[in-house]
């Protein structure tokens, strides 16, 4: 009862839109004659002269192709519809219908369908199929439901057409509710649904989770004439495996083979992966037979779920009968250059051997297809690691050294396997130097992230680094941006017995320093000092550096009275920025005594930097400090600058702090000619 209302509401809207196109369209109306007037154009102008001229359905269609609107189409169309001699034919219906669907204009394409389908034009049905096709090419669904609407009062459409439409809406994946909704209107029209059309219907239940609905529709077919084919089957089968429902897909299968339905290679190559992943292994085997039987050539795929799934069950030997027979095929993989990557199939063969105890046939296997270049590297790694885990290093060797003859360089795998053979057998030397020939060759390979898990892998058996190993660790890690990582490397490092140089340190503080980090450099100086780290003039020298903020200038203070008492001295350019950076906050004074010997002792300090330490220690009270200074500076034969001169006898008060800093900072060299200059004056 309710479709019925529906349908009628439906029947009235589309009338009384048609009939107001109709009425508002209508030359002898005032309004309309009016609107006509103020949206003339050139362009329609144009047309309906050339239409006037030449009133044909041939040059109606050419003029609605080339017109640039599809409005200005429309006023074109309505206009020849009142004209005193109908040419519309079904071409003209068709080209205004797809000129709106492209804008997406439906209610005026209803109207037109509904004109269209009234007034029964010549070969209407063969039109509306085409329609529908076109439409569903360009995956218009809705407007192509709304010409399978209209048809349905009072043509059939065929069902090709109507298969196009709801195969678009499965495979864009538009949802069940519209693919019933275009059912439905296909039962509706009198269509009689074949097995494509039975077989998207199945598909669109189960890729809505509906499978249960789907069981039902497929017992239904033979009430509709239908016998279920290979894709029938394909589909259910595949949706109850991915439901987890193998076994009714078993069962499924063997009614697929009781009507002798005959797979084809989709069915092949989308339920034998299935089957195999599933442990259905005599269903697997049959779908094999059946392959080979039908001359269907199987995928590099399809071999190795086969493959794995026969290993898995303990059937190894038919395994390798089917790995003789890929190759006997052509299917093996080309190798080029030792460079093979589609070993899979091989090395599953090669784990279930030495999963199994045939430690021999998987050496005389691996043999035998290195020999052929279906081999990489994770094959050796396969065959080595198991020799490793029964303690036998002697043949774990000979397999390396055959392993890098062939052009295979050992990776971690093979390195880790051979040192926990090592640990297990006690040569903890051994293991110890392979340990950190490992480390060093993934750094060296900028694989840090891999050094740093093989080195915390082992760092709990209580392996240690070298220096060296341990500085290209470290390296790597700050490199890549893993600082706090490189801070932890060097804590376990530590803990494992590995003696840290300041090289390790310096690494870590030039990452920091780069971060401007300042303060977590002075927390990594304090645990240097803990542990004692001996320190050099290069080391003093970073360390000064890096403490020449106004966050930590009186450590820098303080490392500089320590370096200079240990007798080591800052390179000139680390001088020259520690004396601006002391008389800037005011802390020469803390320093006068280290700066004198290192005057002292170099002798290099230009006079700009006297000036500086004279100017800053009279402004922090320190008169009698700036004196010694400024004896030194005398007997080099240097004269202060005027500045420096006036602070001196008195003829200026002192000068503010940053003030004076700033302007001596930015003096070049003996100014002894100014001093001339202003004595003249």
């Amino acid at each position: 009862m309710a479709l019925k209302v529906v349908s009628r509401i439906r029947f009235a809207r589309r009338h009384l839109l048609s009939g107001r196109l109709m009425y508002c369209s209508c030359p002898d109306s005032p309004s309309v004659r009016a609107s006509a007037d103020r949206t003339s154009s050139s362009e329609f102008d144009s047309a309906i002269q050339s239409l006037k001229d030449n009133l044909r359905p041939e040059s109606l269609a050419r003029v609605l192709d080339s017109t640039s609107d599809s409005s200005l189409a429309l006023r074109i169309f309505r206009w020849v519809s009142h004209q005193r001699y109908n040419i519309h034919t079904v071409d003209t219906y068709s080209c205004i219908i797809s000129r709106l669907t492209a804008v997406e204009n439906r209610d005026e394409m209803d109207s037109l369908l509904s004109e269209m389908v009234r007034l029964k034009v010549p070969a209407l049905e063969q039109a509306l199929n085409k329609l529908v096709e076109c439409l569903s090419s360009k995956n218009q669904f809705d407007e192509a439901l709304l010409v399978i609407q209209h048809a349905s009062s009072l043509l059939k459409l065929s069902v090709s057409a109507c298969n196009g439409v709801l195969h678009g809406v499965v495979k864009q994946g538009r949802g069940l509710r519209l693919f019933m909704l275009v059912y439905t209107e296909i039962v509706k029209a009198g269509v009689l649904p074949d097995l494509e059309t039975l077989n998207l219907l199945i598909e669109a239940l189960c890729e809505s989770g509906r499978l249960d609905l789907a069981l039902i529709q497929f017992d239904r077919m033979s009430k509709k004439r239908c016998t279920p084919n290979s894709h029938t089957f394909e589909v259910l089968i595949t949706a109850l495996c991915s439901h987890s429902r193998a076994d009714e897909a078993v069962k499924l299968f063997d009614k697929m083979l009781q009507l002798r339905c005959s797979p084809d290679s989709s069915f092949h190559a989308q339920v034998m992966p299935l089957f195999c992943r599933f442990s259905k292994v005599k269903e697997a085997i049959m779908l094999h037979r059946m392959m080979k039987e039908d001359n269907i050539q199987l995928s590099l795929q399809l071999y190795s779920a086969l493959v794995r799934c026969l290993c898995e069950n303990q059937l190894l030997d038919d395994a390798t009968i089917v790995l003789k027979e890929m190759i006997t095929s052509g299917h093996a993989p080309m190798a080029k250059e030792n460079d093979v990557t589609e070993t899979e199939p091989y090395n599953v063969l090669l784990t279930w051997l030495c999963r199994n105890d045939r430690l021999q046939d998987s050496v005389s296997y691996l043999e035998k297809l290195h020999s052929r270049g279906f081999v990489d590297c994770e094959s050796w790694n396969i065959v080595i690691t198991q020799f490793c885990n029964e303690g036998n290093i002697r043949r774990a060797s000979e397999l390396i050294g055959r392993m890098v003859v062939s052009s295979f360089a050992p990776d971690e795998t093979t390195y880790s396997a051979v040192i926990s053979c090592y640990c297990r057998l006690g040569l903890y030397i051994d293991a110890l130097s392979m340990f950190r020939r490992l480390v060093e060759i993934l750094c060296h390979t900028k694989r840090i992230q891999e050094a740093i898990e093989v080195f915390k892998y082992h760092y709990k058996r209580g392996f240690s680094l070298t220096n060296k190993s341990l500085d290209m660790l470290i390296e790597g890690s700050c490199l890549s941006g893993k600082i706090r990582e490189a801070v932890k490397l060097r804590t376990l490092a530590v803990c494992t017995g590995t003696s840290c140089t300041f090289s390790t340190y310096g690494i870590i503080i030039q990452a920091l320093l780069h971060l401007k980090k300042g303060k977590d450099v002075l927390t990594l100086f304090a645990q240097m000092l803990m542990e004692g780290c001996p320190l050099d003039g290069y080391a003093y020298n970073i360390l000064l550096r890096s403490f020449l903020t106004k966050e930590t200038i009186i450590e820098a203070a303080i490392l500089f009275n320590r370096m200079v008492n240990h007798s080591f001295f800052p390179d000139q350019e680390t001088f020259e920025l520690l004396v601006n950076d002391m008389a800037l906050f005011s802390f020469l004074n803390m320093v006068a005594q280290s700066l004198l010997k290192v005057i002292d002792t170099s002798g290099t300090v230009s006079p700009r930097i006297y000036n500086i330490i004279i100017y800053g220690l009279i402004k922090e009270g320190f008169k009698s400090e700036a004196c010694k200074f400024l004896d030194q500076m005398l007997e080099k034969g240097w004269v202060p600058d005027s500045r420096t001169h006036r602070v001196l006898v008195g003829s200026s008060g002192l000068v503010e702090a940053r003030e004076l800093v700033e302007a001596y900072q930015t003096v070049d060299g003996d100014n002894v000619t100014n001093i001339l200059l202003e004595g003249l004056d």
